[in-house]
């Protein structure tokens, strides 16, 4: 008895752990800012967050290794077509000391002329910041599928 009283002194005595740090604050701001200008097909706003040599692989699309080919390929196969969606419960960021972040997570895409989402895919995104300003350096998009019932109303981990 003595012992769980101890151990739930302890654990009283813990502070909560913070939901959000500052990083994961900023990058998930910026990650927001960078796929509303996909959604709405605002493409200089959107290139403006990637260096221009970014490294973009997509497993089922290929890779690319230049800001502009892969703002032309947004340009022919998402503008008026996809949007995209993040699964908050899968959003994550680390840190690259002297260097940036790195985000993971997954998103869902949603097809503008029906409302179904019907796609979901894993992604990693390489954020550096170089003098104050965050750039994407390397993007991997992959595990793209069909998204399961749930996933598709937004459900999934609830």
């Amino acid at each position: 008895m003595m012992t769980a009283i101890a151990v739930a002194a302890a654990l009283l005595a813990t502070p909560a752990p913070s939901l959000a740090d500052p990083l994961t604050t900023e990058i998930g701001a910026l990650d927001a800012t960078v796929f509303d200008a996909y959604n709405r097909c605002d493409l200089p706003i959107f290139a403006g967050y990637f260096d221009p040599k970014v490294a973009f692989y997509h497993d089922t699309g290929g890779a690319t290794f230049e800001r502009d080919a892969m703002v032309d390929g947004v340009r022919k196969y998402i503008c008026g077509k996809v949007k995209r969606e993040l699964i908050p419960a899968t959003f994550r960021v680390y840190p690259i000391k002297d260097y940036g972040a790195i985000e993971e997570g997954e998103h869902r895409f949603c097809e503008v002329a029906t409302g179904r989402c019907e796609g979901i895919a894993k992604f990693v995104m390489v954020w550096a910041k170089q003098g104050g300003t965050w750039r994407i350096t390397s993007v991997l998009s992959y595990g793209h599928r069909t998204a399961t019932p749930a996933e598709q109303q937004g459900t999934a981990g609830k």
